[in-house]
């Protein structure tokens, strides 16, 4: 009886045993991880359509949706910025794949990935100046040009064309992340002279479309690469016509507009790095985004070997991140409504993401799967509420005439962090584990922690000591 039980019960419930001494129980042929995580997705799935819904109510929401120039305005940037999000989501799950594919190494690969960081750091800062000297519409284009001959490269084995990629990939990458918010500010507070509260309406929208489209891709390339067979190129090269159509879409639509057109390449990037370090609410903010940013893109590093010993399902995981992403930024909108300011959420993202890097030390040093992945999910509430809050921040203290090119300075210390955690954590030099690379992580969000409260106090000051129609641009009590 006890035997017919046991072979029931073995029928049932059987264990999956994996590395590091890890015991997986299974349900018929589907693992409680594989359940923990569809089961995790539907839930926050119906907490971001929930969240979503309310924040489509918000005042600033209906204010602006009420005014048909601001949804043409706001239409003609998302039509071409979605495009180009949608073609590097495309690219990002296939990028280790495809060079696993051509035969390299995981040291070469890491190296490679380290190219793409170094050149946004030596290459990427001049970007900036060259989109204010020569404008931002002619820069978009050259970045749709470029990043379409960076799908291009991969269509090579040989590793010259597959270093060339990620040189140009950099910079790239630079462009996509100032080049475009540096048209759209211009356009929304110079061309228009829209509200500037509206900035955080299309910055949370912004933040919320970016997790569709994240989801979107990801289900895209998998049809390309795996269910029709063409292998991981195919995600590159179905990136190419979207580049495409965005670069026409800018040339047709896109009015030009520039930053500060007298200053050389040289000058206006050391003009660019003077103002991060002489006025301390730009510098306190380029504190909170560079580290905030290069532990995110650690995480992004090192959450698929975490969690590989589970065989978690990768692609529904990744859909549960974008899923929390989306969560967050209705959650920044939401909260704006409630009278919270922008400065205030960012700092209460960047404690979200301690919390969650204090709890992956805990969790990857005893191999605890399930609560490494609800950390993972809590930082990506807390990404989701990062990004309007600096978009909209950024727009408030970066001089119009410099914006470029200090938001490509505020990436260099990113990139240099990002490179140096993933050098030193796959060769272990310095960092030998995991769970202390994440004590480094909770270490940096700290001093943005810190950071952030500094510069709370220095944009109110600055708030309170200018006059209703000064520039744009707050000064802090010393320099006003």
């Amino acid at each position: 009886m006890a035997g017919a039980a046991g072979n029931n019960t073995s029928n049932n419930l059987r264990e999956l045993v994996i590395g590091g001494g890890i015991t997986l129980p299974l349900v018929g042929h589907v693992s409680i991880m594989e359940t923990f995580i569809y089961g995790s997705f539907t839930v926050l799935a119906l907490v971001a359509l929930v969240f979503h819904f309310f924040a489509m109510k918000t005042k600033s929401q209906i204010s602006s949706a009420n005014n048909p120039h601001f949804k043409r305005f706001q239409y003609s940037f998302f039509l071409v910025y979605f495009m180009a999000l949608f073609s590097d989501w495309l690219q990002g799950p296939y990028v280790y794949k495809l060079y696993e594919h051509y035969g390299y190494a995981s040291n070469q690969i890491a190296l490679l990935y380290v190219v793409g960081f170094a050149s946004s750091v030596i290459f990427g800062t001049s970007t900036g100046p060259l989109a204010d000297r020569f404008g931002r519409k002619k820069m978009a284009l050259i970045f749709c040009i470029m990043y379409s001959f960076c799908c291009l490269t991969k269509l090579s084995s040989k590793f010259f064309w597959l270093f060339l990629g990620r040189v140009f990939g950099g910079i790239s990458t630079s462009m996509l992340f100032s080049t475009f918010e540096s048209w759209y500010v211009y356009e929304h507070t110079e061309t228009h002279d829209f509200p500037n509260e509206w900035l955080s309406v299309t910055f949370s929208k912004a933040t919320f479309w970016n997790g569709v489209l994240a989801i979107n891709a990801g289900v895209f390339s998998n049809i390309f690469a795996e269910t029709l067979g063409y292998g991981p190129v195919a995600p590159f090269m179905l990136a190419i016509p979207f580049l495409f159509v965005a670069g026409f879409v800018i040339l047709k639509t896109w009015k030009e507009n520039y930053g500060n057109q007298t200053l050389d390449l040289r000058r206006s990037c050391m003009d660019g790095l003077r103002s991060i370090l002489f006025k301390e609410v730009i510098l306190y903010l380029g504190v909170v985004q560079s580290l905030f940013e290069a532990n995110m893109y650690i995480f992004v590093f090192q959450w698929t070997p975490i969690l590989g010993p589970g065989h978690p399902p990768l692609g529904m995981v990744f859909a549960s991140f974008m899923v929390c992403i989306m969560i967050g930024s209705s959650l920044y909108a939401l909260l704006l409504s409630k009278k919270f300011q922008a400065e205030q959420l960012l700092m209460m993202a960047v404690f979200l993401a301690i919390m969650a890097m204090s709890i992956c030390i805990y969790s990857t040093n005893g191999n605890h799967l399930y609560l490494s992945f609800v950390a993972f999910l809590i930082l990506e509430v807390a990404v989701g509420m990062y990004f309007p809050a600096i978009g909209y921040l950024r727009s408030q203290v970066i001089p119009e005439e410099l914006r470029a090119g200090i938001m490509n300075w505020f990436r260099v210390p990113t990139n240099v962090i990002t490179c140096a955690g993933l050098l030193l954590v796959h060769n272990n030099t310095l960092i030998s584990s995991t769970h202390t690379m994440f004590a480094i992580c909770t270490g940096m969000l700290t001093i943005a922690l810190l950071s952030n409260y500094k510069f709370i106090a220095l944009f109110n000051s600055s708030k309170v000591t200018l006059p209703e129609n000064e520039d744009k641009v707050p000064l802090t009590k010393a320099e006003s």
